[in-house]
């Protein structure tokens, strides 16, 4: 197992409390990098397909590879940074993350879109753990809390502001410029990062399990891949099923070599407290529900609604600017209530959210989706911050920081898989109502033109530039067919967000660990 590791500035790097304000500046510049990324990108979705001719498994693929590596990679990179020091890993993964941004700028190709996203994730993963660190080094404990409020509301701010500024790129310069204002923000934190940040590292050194970060990399890629490729290749596909079996197989060797490696890159003993057990699977629930039902979204505002892209993130920024105000109260809520009472009626008010979201109509109004993303701030917003506590608060000391790397984890596997899954099911539904929705019109149409029409239909579009009353009829059932996919997509939502909720009246408080060393991974 591995020893616990505290983390202690370099002796020769002085105490690492100099510049705590400024460390907090130069640490949030690098991940708001991430967030906006996150958020950005899906504005652009619809203009980058419509640019590249990208098919409805592509673009999840652009949303999924970066969630995957993110996934993936978190873990092992909080163990880099404890190897070599964590404003090493973040400098590296600051410089990283603005190159990439770049490279995908000036790409061509949907599938050099993919890979560079893939890279992307993995730089991304490098930011967030290190950056923790850097603060837990920075701030003495009793400012410590005011620090991390700071750092929520920035995250807040930069999640709230990026549909707005994906929306002004993209409608008012490319889609390409998304991925290019990551880099002045990458070297303004560079520079920042160099002259504030003090580096620390743990006191004891430990191994990197790269056949565990192997095992797991190749679990998570056949799941998600058979997910994606199964809408196009039938369930009962010979590869199909060649990538689950594939998922089952590697999983268990996976789990076997983590049971005997010396020091895992995720050991199983943590997962032997029911309450860190359940609080993972709420957060891959609630990353789940919100990250896949909401990747339709923007094809509804673009594709169905004819918003523009400016428009459609302004439709968005209430449940971005609500975290703003709802992530502070939450940390109260958690405080006076405890986390089960407060997560499980987190996760009602989002099951109603998502309930909402499922009986819009083509023509809804800016209220009609006002309403429910609202809700959804308030209702994700205890999951989020009561899981961190439950999972980590609930682990051994010595594995607080492994627990706070398999939180990031759970969020970033659980968006992946909802993007996947979900995707699947909105393909699968409006495939099935397109035909119908045509009526005795389909029986004219190529069969080849027909597979053409549903997979635009899957995004929202529909075929431009056809003969009147054709090509009426064709976009009705479009669009018709796409709300049908995306009220089922919400309803799944519905009903896993009411499972979660259920799940967290089994969960009780961590334990208290003030002043515990902080292991990041």
């Amino acid at each position: 197992m591995a020893q616990a590791l505290a983390v202690q500035p370099d002796a020769s790097a002085g105490s690492g409390k100099s510049h705590p304000w400024m460390t907090l500046l130069a640490v949030s510049l690098g991940v708001i990098m991430v967030m906006l990324d996150g958020t950005v990108v899906s504005i652009a979705n619809p203009v980058i397909q419509a640019d590249l001719k990208a098919s409805l498994s592509d673009l999840q693929w652009v949303t999924s590879g970066y969630l995957l590596a993110l996934a993936v990679f978190l873990i092992t990179a909080g163990k880099l940074g404890d190897l070599f020091g964590h404003k090493r890993i973040f400098l590296i993964g600051v410089a990283g993350f603005a190159l990439t941004s770049l490279a995908i700028g000036l790409s061509g190709s949907v599938g050099a879109l993919i890979a560079l996203r893939v890279l992307q994730g993995l730089f991304g993963a490098m930011l967030q753990p290190a950056a923790l660190a850097l603060l837990r080094s920075a701030f003495p404990g009793e400012k410590l809390n005011m620090a991390m409020g700071a750092w929520g509301a920035i995250i807040g701010l930069s999640s709230a502001g990026g549909p707005i500024i994906g929306g002004l790129l993209v409608e008012n310069v490319s889609w390409q410029s998304v991925f290019f204002i990551n880099v002045p923000v990458g070297v303004i934190a560079l520079a920042v990062g160099l002259w504030v940040l003090q580096e620390s590292r743990a006191q004891t050194l430990s191994r990197v399990d790269w056949l565990g970060v192997v095992l797991l990399s190749g679990t998570m890629f056949s799941l998600v891949w058979a997910i994606i490729k199964a809408p196009e290749w039938g369930w009962g596909d010979p590869w199909t099923i060649g990538f689950i079996a594939a998922t089952v197989v590697i999983g268990a060797i996976f789990l076997f070599w983590q049971s005997r490696a010396r020091e895992p890159l995720l050991p199983l003993s943590l997962f032997r407290n029911v309450s860190v057990s359940i609080g993972t699977g709420l957060m891959i629930m609630v990353a789940f529900s919100m990250f896949g039902a909401m990747f339709f979204l923007t094809f509804f505002f673009q594709g169905v609604h004819g918003l523009s892209p400016m428009d459609s993130g302004l439709r968005m920024l209430p449940m971005s600017a609500g975290m703003i105000v709802a992530s502070p109260l939450a940390g109260v809520l958690i405080g006076k209530l405890g986390p089960k009472i407060t997560i499980a009626g987190g996760m009602l008010v989002t099951a109603v959210a998502m309930f909402l979201m499922s009986r819009l109509g083509m023509d809804a109004a800016f209220i009609d989706t006002a309403i429910p993303f609202v809700l959804l701030a308030f209702g994700l917003s205890p999951v989020f911050v009561g899981a961190t506590e439950i999972i980590v608060g609930n682990a051994p000391e010595d594995l607080s920081g492994v627990a706070g790397g398999v939180q990031q984890s759970a969020m970033q596997v659980g968006g992946a898989l909802g993007t996947a899954i979900l995707g699947a099911v909105v393909s699968s539904k409006v495939a099935e109502m397109f035909v119908g929705n045509l009526g005795p019109a389909a029986s004219g149409i190529p069969p080849k033109d027909l597979a053409f029409m549903e997979k635009a239909a899957a995004v929202g579009a529909a075929p431009q530039g056809l003969p009147e009353p054709m090509g009426s009829l064709i976009t009705k059932a479009a669009h018709l067919s796409f709300m049908e996919g995306l009220h089922l997509g919400f309803t799944v939502s519905t009903g896993v967000a009411v499972l979660a909720a259920l799940l967290a009246l089994f969960v009780k408080a961590g334990r208290k660990t003030e002043g515990a060393p902080v292991h990041v991974g």
